[in-house]
C-alpha cells in the first residue's frame, strides 16, 4: 500500500489522476511503468514535428490523433489536454500559424511525462 501512495504521489505531481490510472491497470504498478516506459519509442510526436514542418496537416492530424490515444490510454492528463488543443484544428485541416506554439506545448509535456516515468522507474 506504501508502494501504490508513492507512485501516486508522483502521477499526482506530474498533473494525472494516479488513483484511476491505477484501477485502470488493476493497481499493477510493473505493467503501468512497462507500457509507459514504451512511451520514449513511439514516433508519434517526431512524425507530428516532421509533419507540421512540412505542412502536412493529414498527417499531422494521424500523429496527432495517435499521440492523443497513446496519452489517453496511459492517463497521461496534461499530455492528453495539450495533443487535443492541436487535434482539433488538424482535424479540421485549418490552416493556422498557430500550430508551432501549440507543438510546443505538445513538446513540453512529452518531456514532463518522460520526466515522471523516470521518477516512476527511480522508485520501483
Amino acid at each position: 500500500i506504501e508502494r501504490m501512495d508513492e507512485v501516486q504521489e508522483i502521477m499526482k505531481s506530474y498533473g494525472m489522476d494516479g488513483e484511476a490510472t491505477m484501477r485502470r491497470f488493476m493497481g499493477n504498478t510493473k505493467l503501468y511503468i512497462k507500457l509507459l516506459d514504451m512511451l520514449p519509442a513511439d514516433n508519434s510526436i517526431h512524425e507530428l514535428d516532421d509533419a507540421l514542418s512540412a505542412g502536412d496537416l493529414d498527417k499531422a492530424f494521424e500523429a496527432a490523433h495517435t499521440l492523443k490515444g497513446v496519452a489517453g490510454n496511459l492517463g497521461l492528463s496534461p499530455l492528453y489536454d495539450a495533443v487535443c488543443v492541436i487535434v482539433e484544428p488538424l482535424r479540421k485541416r485549418e490552416a493556422m500559424d498557430g500550430y508551432p506554439a501549440l507543438f510546443g506545448a505538445v513538446q513540453k509535456e512529452f518531456k514532463n511525462a518522460l520526466a515522471m516515468l523516470e521518477a516512476l522507474k527511480n522508485y520501483g
